[in-house]
C-alpha cells in the first residue's frame, strides 16, 4: 500500500488537500468519491521531496487535544459521520505531526477498526485514559457527550498545570538573577577587592572578609568540581527516577515538604477525584476506572494507595475503607466518597470534590507565590547584601582607626 498526495473539492466547493493511502492511484481516487469529494488530482507521495521533520515527544501539546476533542464532539454532536469529522480536522489542523496522526486514525477508522483502537495506536497523544473513555462512548452510543466530558478534564487539566507552570517563573527567575549575580561578584569584584587590599599592606583582614576571599579563590580555582557535583545531584536524581523505589522515595519526601507538599497533596486529589468522577459518569467499570486513576496520579505513593485500594474492593470491600486505610487522602475526600457510595451518586460526589480541590489549589498557588517572593527577594538581599559588606569591612576598620 501507498501514500497519495490528493487535490479535491466537497460538495460545497471548497477546496482540500491531503494525503491518502492505497494500492493504486485509481483506488485513492474512488476512495476520495466515496468521501463525497470530486475533481480529484492524485499523485504518489515521495519522489525528489524532501522533508526533515525533528520533534521531541509526541509534537502534539494539551491544547492541540482540548480543541480537537472540543470540536469532534460538536460536529458528531450535529450528526456529521466520524470519518469525515477526522478528515475535516486534519485539513484544518496547523500541527502537522497531529494532522499525520488523525489522517492514519481516520486511515485505521475506514479500513474498519473501532475509533478507540485506532486511537490506541498513537499511545503517546491518546492516553489511557482518552481511549476508554471513548471506548465507552463507542458502546454507550455517547460519543458526543464523552467527548464533552474529555474535552472538559482536558481544559481542567491544562489550567491546573498552567498555574503551576506561572507560580515557578517568578522563583525561578529570581534564583538564575542571584546566581549570575553572585558568580559576577565572586569572580571579578571580590579579587579587585583583595587586590587593592594587598596593595595598601599586609594588613590582618576580618574574618568575614577572610571566608570571602577564600570562597572566591575556591570558586575560581575549583568551579569544575563545584558544578561536576551539582550536575552529579541532578544525575543522581534523575538514575533514581528512573527506579520503582527511588521514585517513591523522592514523591513521599515531596509530599511531606512543608507548605509545597500540601499543595502537591491538593493536586493529586484533584486529578484523582476529577479523573475517577469523569471515568465513573461515562460507565467505565470501578476496577479499570481505578486502574487507570493509578496510572495518572502522577504520584508512585498515591498511586499504590490506590491500587491496594482496587485489591481490596476486588475482594468486596467498599471504596471508602480502603482509600482510608491507604492514608493517602484526607478524611474528608475518604468520608465524600463514603458517602457518594451510599446514596449511589458516587460520580456527582467525585466531582464536587474535585472542584472543592480545584479552587483550594487555585489559593495555595496563589499563597505560594505570595510566599516565595518576598523569601526569594530576603535570600537575594541577605547573600549579596552579606558578600559587600564583608569585602567592606576592612575599609569601615580603616576609616575608624583614621577617625581615632
Amino acid at each position: 500500500m501507498a501514500k497519495f498526495q490528493w487535490e479535491a473539492t466537497t460538495r460545497a466547493g471548497e477546496k482540500r488537500q491531503g494525503v491518502v493511502e492505497a494500492d493504486t492511484a485509481a483506488a485513492a481516487e474512488e476512495r476520495l468519491r466515496g468521501d463525497g469529494l470530486a475533481n480529484a488530482r492524485v499523485k504518489r507521495a515521495g519522489g525528489l521531496n524532501i522533508n526533515i521533520n525533528i520533534q521531541i515527544g509526541s509534537g502534539v501539546g494539551s491544547k492541540d487535544l482540548q480543541i480537537f476533542t472540543r470540536q469532534l464532539a460538536t460536529m458528531i454532536d450535529a450528526g456529521l459521520p466520524l470519518v469525515q469529522c477526522l478528515d475535516i480536522l486534519a485539513a484544518q489542523s496547523e500541527n502537522k505531526a497531529f494532522q499525520k496522526i488523525l489522517l492514519s486514525v481516520k486511515n485505521s477508522v475506514e479500513q474498519g477498526a473501532t475509533f478507540s483502537d485506532s486511537l490506541r495506536k498513537h499511545p503517546r497523544v491518546f492516553d489511557e485514559l482518552y481511549v476508554n473513555l471513548v471506548a465507552a462512548g463507542e458502546v454507550g452510543g455517547i460519543l458526543d457527550t464523552i467527548l464533552n466530558r474529555l474535552a472538559v478534564y482536558i481544559e481542567k487539566a491544562v489550567k491546573l498545570k498552567g498555574q503551576l507552570k506561572s507560580a515557578m517563573y517568578y522563583p525561578a527567575g529570581i534564583m538564575v538573577v542571584a546566581i549570575g549575580v553572585i558568580c559576577v561578584m565572586l569572580i571579578k569584584v571580590i579579587p579587585t577587592f583583595e587586590k587593592m587590599y594587598k596593595d595598601m599592606g599586609n594588613a590582618k583582614l576580618p574574618g568575614p572578609t577572610l571566608v570571602v576571599v577564600h570562597a572566591s579563590h575556591v570558586f575560581i580555582d575549583k568551579w569544575y568540581l563545584i558544578f561536576g557535583s551539582m550536575a552529579a545531584i541532578v544525575a543522581g536524581i534523575t538514575m533514581a527516577r528512573r527506579t520503582e523505589q527511588g521514585t517513591e522515595i523522592i514523591d513521599r519526601i515531596l509530599l511531606r515538604l512543608p507548605v509545597i507538599g500540601q499543595t502537591l497533596r491538593k493536586i493529586v486529589v484533584a486529578r484523582f477525584t476529577r479523573t475517577l468522577g469523569t471515568l465513573l459518569a461515562s460507565g467505565v467499570p470501578i476496577l479499570d476506572a481505578l486502574d487507570i486513576c493509578a496510572k495518572t496520579a502522577g504520584n508512585r505513593v498515591v498511586q499504590s494507595g490506590i491500587l491496594k485500594a482496587k485489591e481490596k474492593i476486588s475482594e468486596g470491600h467498599d471504596m471508602a475503607s480502603p482509600l482510608a486505610e491507604a492514608k493517602v487522602f484526607p478524611t474528608m475526600v475518604v468520608q465524600m466518597i463514603g458517602v457518594g457510595e451510599q446514596t449511589g451518586a458516587m460520580d456527582q460526589m467525585l466531582t464536587k470534590i474535585a472542584d472543592f480541590y480545584e479552587e483550594e489549589v487555585d489559593a495555595a498557588v496563589s499563597g505560594l507565590t505570595s510566599l516565595i517572593e518576598p523569601v526569594m527577594m530576603a535570600f537575594l538581599g541577605v547573600v549579596v547584601g552579606g558578600l559587600i559588606i564583608a569585602m567592606y569591612l576592612p575599609i569601615f576598620k580603616l576609616a575608624g582607626t583614621v577617625g581615632q
